[in-house]
């Protein structure tokens, strides 16, 4: 129970300040990944803000942990693609997965359809590789 009370908390704090940083707009995410255009480079100020907060607390608050042994090279083929669809999906959005379930919450048409297909996307790759949920 107390579990899922910090999730929650966390959760909540993380879409508060997606909100308050403008974050959840796509606009602003794809302005910052047009680096020859009208660049806006406000995403990097957020990102160093949430990395200066977490930073020092992270060494506190983590649990030890370790990757299990069957688990191989941390670097794989399927972390690439994975990673390169992520990207491509972002920049094609202007979504990532934190700010598209946060504007579900205002009905955003862009997210009303990002989110479903980013669902259909993840069943497919699970089945794909035969991932367990």
């Amino acid at each position: 129970m107390k579990r899922n009370l910090l999730t929650f908390l966390g959760g909540a704090l993380f879409g508060a300040g997606l909100a308050i940083s403008g974050m959840t707009d796509p606009l602003k995410v794809t302005a910052f990944l047009d680096i020859f255009g009208f660049w806006d480079p406000t995403l990097a100020f957020v990102m160093g803000g949430a990395l200066m907060v977490t930073a020092p607390c992270y060494r506190l608050l983590r649990t030890p942990c370790s990757l299990p042994r069957d688990s191989g090279d941390p670097i794989s083929k399927p972390l690439i693609i994975g990673a390169i669809l992520f990207g491509i999906g972002w920049g094609l959005g202007g979504f990532c997965p934190g700010p598209a379930i946060a504007n579900l919450g205002g009905l955003r048409t862009e997210a009303l359809v990002f989110v479903p297909a980013m669902a259909v996307g993840m069943i497919i790759v699970q089945r794909l590789y035969k991932l367990d949920a």
